[in-house]
């Protein structure tokens, strides 16, 4: 699934498209949280904006639970009064019928503040299975995990960042996200200028990235065999160039003949000039196992 789409900073706000937001549980008229940073002289990104409709000083006790249960009436009540009664808060959920299956698969980001830890989640439901407890007689099992949220906000691990500003929740009108109300002194100046806006589905979180002077986003379209050394051949070749890779969309076209692959790059520091790449490709592609096609190539945005 492509988890990133291009925007624009109009009157000191970004939309975010209604079908993208949706599926982050960005809710109109709801309240989103938004920490800022500030990256490093190496990254495409200057700032970057993180935002969530849950506040950070939650995100340590947040956990990716995922329940199985029989596909018959009653299930889901029978799942959420079990999350209820060990004073479980669940947050952004998704559920549905198991492909090809007789399940229903709910995937949940939960609050275990008041329930202690994940281990004691999954004990306290293995006993009650063991006991043969009508309680959980709907449920198959229980998947969880701690949801590495936090991730995002530590500067360790080698990433060169700085957080900015923690601000109070804004509310999401009209589809659009106010930059100016706490971030101006900073993003004021970006007004009229492009963004990447990218989802973390499993966090439920976006990122809205601000770039780097001198960033050249270049929007790359590829046709190719689909078959083992096909993607590395291309990859290789826009490494060999210095180009920086944000993001790769592969698709299978006709199984085991055919694919596509969208790449977003970064021409900033690349050894070919963004008018040179096209007949530069074209080339390479003669030295490739293969049938190699450049389908697109422009300007991202």
């Amino acid at each position: 699934m492509k988890n990133w789409e291009y925007g624009k900073v109009e009157g000191g706000a970004v939309g975010i498209d209604e079908h993208f937001a949706d599926m982050m549980g960005l809710v109109e008229g709801g309240y989103v949280y938004g920490t800022l940073f500030k990256h490093g002289e190496t990254s495409s990104k200057e700032y970057e904006l993180i935002l969530s409709m849950y506040p950070q000083e939650n995100y340590r006790t947040l956990t990716n639970i995922t329940m199985y249960l029989q596909d018959v009436p009653g299930s889901s009540a029978q799942a959420a009064r079990f999350l209820a009664g060990r004073g479980i808060n669940v947050l952004n959920s998704i559920s549905l019928n198991g492909i090809s299956d007789t399940m229903i698969i709910w995937k949940m980001l939960a609050d275990l503040s008041f329930s202690g830890e994940v281990d004691l989640l999954k004990e306290a439901f293995a006993e009650l299975k063991r006991a043969g407890d009508p309680s959980v007689s709907k449920i198959d099992h229980i998947e969880a995990r701690q949801a590495d949220i936090g991730r995002v906000f530590r500067s360790d691990g080698g990433m060169d960042k700085v957080e900015i500003k923690k601000a109070p929740p804004i509310t999401l009108e009209n589809g659009r996200y106010d930059l100016i109300a706490e971030y101006g002194e900073w993003l004021a100046p970006y007004d009229g200028g492009n963004v990447l806006i990218t989802a973390d589905y499993a966090s439920w979180m976006v990122s809205i990235s601000f770039l780097s002077e001198g960033t050249s986003l270049m929007k790359i379209g590829l046709s190719m065999p689909d078959c083992p050394g096909s993607i590395t051949q291309v990859l290789d070749w826009i490494a060999s160039k210095n180009i920086n890779l944000i993001s790769v969309f592969t698709k299978v076209k006709i199984c085991y003949q055919a694919m596509t692959m969208d790449l977003v790059a970064n021409f900033k520091d690349s050894t070919v000039a963004p008018e040179d790449f096209p007949a530069e490709m074209e080339k390479a592609f003669g030295c490739m196992n293969g049938v190699f096609e450049l389908t697109e190539f422009g300007k991202l945005g």
